[in-house]
């Protein structure tokens, strides 16, 4: 499966961190793979790579707004671990779509799914999310949506 190729990806990058006694980066990988085998009990076998991603898409959800709440509360350091851990997620998601493509899709969205008002909100994120999954900050693209549709 390709998310076990992502999987096997981190491990490797866990042992590279190991043999170069990086605690800091492997402290982080074992978080993101403790978080992937979660999943993968679960579920009861294997993630795919869009599952992957979305383990993936929620551990940066959470470094993001603790990194936030920790430079709100004056507590720097630990602001600065959470975004190295949020970069580090980052570097295993797809690359993000631009401002160009993403309104392209949602254009694309709206005419597949002949959306006329916000009632179809839903048919048009249902046609989109398999497109941007971990390649689009989806309340955002939401948004986008939603504003498009009227709402």
């Amino acid at each position: 499966m390709a998310g076990d190729s992502l999987k096997a990806r981190i491990e490797q990058d866990m042992k590279a961190a190991l043999k170069a006694r990086d605690q800091r980066r492997l402290r982080a990988l074992r978080l993101v793979l403790a978080a992937l085998q979660q999943k993968e009990k679960e579920g009861g076998g294997g993630l795919d790579e869009a599952a992957a991603i979305a383990v993936l898409e929620r551990l940066a959800k959470q470094r993001r707004e603790a990194a936030e709440q920790y430079e709100a509360a004056g507590r720097a350091e630990q602001a600065q671990q959470e975004r190295y851990e949020l970069e580090l997620i980052r570097s295993y998601l797809p690359e993000p779509l631009d401002e160009a493509e993403l309104e392209r899709l949602v254009e694309e969205a709206l005419a597949a799914t002949g959306a006329q008002g916000m009632r179809d909100m839903g048919k048009v994120m249902g046609w989109l999310k398999p497109r941007v999954q971990g390649r689009a900050d989806m309340g955002a693209l939401s948004a986008r949506v939603k504003a498009r549709l009227g709402g």
